[in-house]
């Protein structure tokens, strides 16, 4: 597998996720990296925040580099709270790839969660880190600087959608809260089977959008707040992100894949207060509070100002915060008939 070098800074951004290279934090406020291949932006955490109508060039270069820092900022966190469970996800895709792995893509690199996790379970491995934003990949590839990790990390600005270039005879494929966003999956399927070697591995990690935090009664004059915002993202993805909630097994087995694993788990974190929980709370509720203007009652928007807007009820102040999310794992293999 070749690795290409990094678009340079300023070259028009393509409409590859940020498969938040950990897990998407799909909350409602898409950025439009193309919708299609959808922006990790866009994720949950992602989701820049008009879903799908943001478009970079309407902010301008500065106000963009914001918002992904903010982005970058919210997939660590998001990282660090669900540590565990991605070790485990490693672990399993380390049990179906085998230790002779040497050549990894991580589709939707983001802030570089994802990468730094394959490269910690693969010693031995190379990453080629895709996104489409090549902000995105200058602060992974400070990150991987400074963690002595540059020589095994290849950044490539791409739109996987349309292509690879550059990569074949991958060992494994990491695409993380990143398969949802592309226009036409069953294509991409193809792009990443043609970059698998015979026997390869891909591995693809979703969650079921925003992550919950809240009590029905953590806002006692609009008890349920959070379950209506849910409701109204679901309604906003449906329109923006058809293809979140996709059936992936059924959709890698149609591609050509042997689906070799498929799990669920429903995760809940009781976290101390103060802590990475209220930012990472503060973080995905001030994103998601652009989209839903207008697609909430105006006293539920106001409500959720107030878990924000830096006073008593801010979740970064709460010791009542209990984080759940449901993520999924499919692991497939490229079969070793497959041909070339």
């Amino acid at each position: 597998m070749t690795h290409p070098k990094p678009a340079p800074h300023g070259s028009p951004a393509h409409s590859q996720p940020h498969g938040h290279g950990s897990h998407e934090i799909d909350h409602g406020a898409h950025d439009s990296h193309g919708h299609g291949t959808h922006a990790h932006e866009s994720h949950g955490t992602h989701e820049h925040e008009s879903h799908g109508t943001h478009e970079h060039e309407s902010h301008g270069t500065h106000a963009h580099e914001h918002d992904q820092d903010g982005l970058a900022e919210l997939l660590d966190l998001d990282a660090e709270l669900f540590a565990p469970y991605l070790a485990a996800s490693m672990r399993s895709v380390a049990e179906a790839a085998g230790n002779d792995v040497k050549r990894i893509v991580d589709l939707g690199a983001g802030s570089g969660t994802g990468t730094f996790a394959l490269l910690k379970q693969f010693p031995f491995a190379q990453v080629t880190a895709v996104d489409s934003s090549a902000h995105m990949l200058e602060q992974l590839t400070r990150t991987a600087a400074a963690k002595n990790l540059d020589s095994r990390v290849h950044p490539l600005e791409a739109d996987a959608g349309t292509s690879l270039p550059g990569v074949a005879d991958a060992d494994l494929v990491w695409a993380s809260a990143s398969m949802h966003h592309m226009d036409d999956p069953s294509a991409t399927l193809g792009i990443i089977f043609k970059a698998l070697r015979p026997g390869g591995v891909l591995a693809v990690a979703e969650l079921d959008g925003m992550p919950r935090f809240l009590a029905d009664d953590a806002v006692p004059e609009r008890p349920g707040l959070e379950g209506r915002c849910r409701e109204a993202l679901t309604t906003l993805h449906d329109e923006e992100v058809p293809h979140m909630g996709a059936d992936w097994g059924a959709l890698l087995a149609s591609a050509g894949f042997t689906l070799e694993d498929e799990r669920t788990e429903s995760l809940e974190l009781r976290p101390r207060s103060g802590g990475s929980a209220g930012l990472y709370a503060h973080g995905t509720l001030s994103r998601i509070r652009g989209p839903l203007a207008g697609r909430i009652d105006p006293a539920d928007l106001q409500a959720l100002d107030t878990l924000v807007n830096g006073g008593p009820a801010d979740v970064r102040h709460r010791g009542d915060l209990v984080v759940r999310s449901t993520r999924q794992l499919w692991i497939a293999r490229r079969p070793t008939d497959s041909g070339s």
